[in-house]
């Protein structure tokens, strides 16, 4: 990946596959680097949310190919009605790590014009704040939509499947914060998930959640990615969220998994026990 100056940066490990067991889609996020100029991440890459000063530079990507029929989930955290228009959501055989910085300002037209973009606007009654929804490619390269109100929508045919796809989100218009609750693909006797488990956010309107920590990709993006896929991870040994301190924090549940600066974090972003899931009141 290039930034701003033209300089090649690393993509940070993003887009590595990672399965905890056989049902395992592996983790699901938002990639950490490949973001619009006015978008910012935060609740370990999973929440997006762009500035209500302008309708553009929203786009963001997954941070590993995604497969067919794998269902991605969203949930819109907040809205605005001062513009027009709402999300869009496609496919791309494009690299979030081979592009260059800063993306184009819009998915429509700026990416779809060039080969290997697919994507389309979703109804503004999909994208009201507290509105959940899903996306996905069929084995035929068609794209759908639907939501937790409405039935599956057919948005565009096409989508070339000889390729990895990944997902392409503009966060558009009304439309200002998403969440990334995960994804899943059903099969005939049982469903594959992603991991880790979604983290659920205390209020649909993200303006109640900024005392979690944001801007996490500026820290261990590649643990924080599997934090709930760790409980294969001896503890009592090293810290299970940076793999290079040691363990020194003992937590209520009485896991010792943490070193001092990985707990204050944890804490914060996601209040629970990396290994149990144990309620953490107070670092």
């Amino acid at each position: 990946m290039v930034n701003k100056s033209g300089n090649s940066i690393s993509g940070g490990g993003a887009e590595t596959s990672h399965r905890c067991g056989r049902f395992c889609l592996g983790p699901l996020t938002f990639h950490c680097q490949a973001v619009g100029e006015e978008v910012q991440l935060s609740h370990g890459c999973r929440l997006a949310e762009r500035t209500v000063s302008t309708f553009k530079n929203g786009l963001v990507f997954s941070n590993r190919p995604v497969k067919v029929k794998e269902r991605i989930q969203l949930r819109v955290e907040k809205d605005l009605f001062n513009w027009h228009g709402a999300l869009r959501v496609g496919f791309t055989n494009v690299p979030p790590s081979a592009r260059i910085l800063p993306l184009p300002c819009l998915a429509i037209p700026s990416l779809t014009n060039n080969p290997g973009h697919w994507a389309a606007p979703v109804d503004e009654s999909f994208c009201q704040a507290g509105s959940e929804l899903q996306f996905w490619v069929s084995r035929g390269g068609s794209v759908y939509v639907a939501s937790n109100s409405c039935r599956k929508h057919k948005l565009l045919t096409g989508v070339n499947l000889s390729q990895p796809l990944w997902a392409m989100i503009d966060i558009y218009g009304q439309t200002c914060a998403i969440y990334l609750m995960g994804s899943e693909k059903k099969k005939l006797f049982y469903t594959r998930k992603s991991c880790p488990a979604p983290i659920t956010l205390s209020s649909p309107d993200v303006n109640n959640s900024h005392s979690l920590i944001h801007g996490v990709s500026a820290y261990n993006r590649n643990s924080v990615e599997c934090i709930s896929c760790i409980d294969m991870i001896p503890a009592d040994e090293g810290c299970v969220v940076c793999m290079g301190k040691e363990a020194s924090i003992t937590l209520p549940c009485g896991h010792r998994c943490m070193c001092k600066q990985c707990t204050q974090k944890v804490f914060h972003m996601f209040g629970t026990c990396p290994l149990c899931r144990h309620k953490i009141g107070a670092p």
